[in-house]
């Protein structure tokens, strides 16, 4: 599947870049078409890796940007050219509680907000920036062929406790998302084990392996393996905040004692498929990408 017209024709785009690897790859799909990219950096998030592309590829401009200078954003896309940005990589929703110096823009901003929920953050910061003529496009720009396919992903499929727990987990993700609230949780025996807050998935399994390696006897009948549940939220705004997953989540479920994750198709970007697949084998993790009931 290739970019639609509107990316195809574009001669000019904004990435903002959050964490991860994300960002390049989004840059280099962007690149091979010819695409020129104004990276907006964020000081707190994005890998000190991104000056290295501005020195060996004359197409790329990369300033730095703290994560509360909305004002200056706009100012250096506007001062560039750019008509077109998205929105790669992960910007933890901690830092908004945190390091976060909101200029006066983002301030006013935050301040009108009901909720500082991702969706209603980051949606009152596209609607700013469409304002200012940047219109936000989806995230999946470029990348659409990184999007899972439906089917089992690995040499194993799920077994029949694991696909009950996926049953259970899809149920109560799907509600939990619905108030964006989360898209991880973490599901043992159809019990919730841990549900992602704040802290992001790998910290969410994390919390998972050492909650359930701290319960009881190991030699207890009960089934202690993990199944990791992502789902897209049911309103999924593909400009931001969508699901993605890599080979560090198969290495975190390695380390916590997961053996089965469960994504949703056609709405969850797979990177590095194949290396997820070897990593997946070897440690015996099945992986099932569903299709949205």
């Amino acid at each position: 599947m290739e970019p639609g017209n509107d990316v195809k024709s574009m001669n000019r785009l904004g990435l903002i870049a959050g964490n991860g690897r994300f960002p390049f790859l989004l840059l280099d799909a962007a690149r091979a078409h010819g695409t020129e990219v104004v990276v907006a950096a964020i000081k707190e998030e994005t890998d000190a890796e991104m000056d290295l592309r501005a020195q060996t590829d004359s197409g790329v401009r990369v300033y730095w940007l703290s994560l509360g200078e909305l004002s200056r954003l706009i100012e250096t896309f506007q001062r560039e050219g750019v008509h077109k940005a998205v929105m790669a990589g992960q910007v933890k929703h901690k830092q908004i509680f945190s390091s976060i110096r909101p200029d006066w823009r983002l301030a006013k901003l935050l301040l009108s907000l009901r909720t500082r929920n991702t969706d209603m953050l980051l949606g009152a910061v596209a609607k700013v920036l469409g304002d200012e003529g940047i219109e936000l496009i989806p995230s999946t720009a470029y990348l659409e062929p990184l999007l899972a396919q439906p089917g089992v992903l690995t040499t194993r499929a799920p077994s029949e406790q694991e696909t009950r727990d996926i049953a259970y987990g899809r149920e109560v993700a799907r509600h939990l998302a619905a108030y964006d609230l989360c898209q991880t949780v973490v599901i043992a025996a159809q019990a919730c084990v841990a549900v992602e807050a704040m802290e992001g998935t790998d910290a969410t399994i994390e919390r998972a392996g050492a909650l359930m390696g701290s319960l009881g006897d190991p030699a207890s009948t009960l089934d202690r393996s993990l199944t990791v549940v992502k789902v897209a939220k049911p309103k999924q705004d593909l400009r931001f905040d969508v699901p993605v997953i890599g080979l560090r989540t198969i290495e975190t479920m390695r380390a916590a004692g997961a053996t089965c994750l469960a994504i949703e198709a056609h709405r969850t970007l797979l990177f590095d498929r194949e290396a997820v697949r070897a990593e997946a084998d070897q440690a015996g993790i099945a992986v099932i990408a569903l299709e949205n009931a």
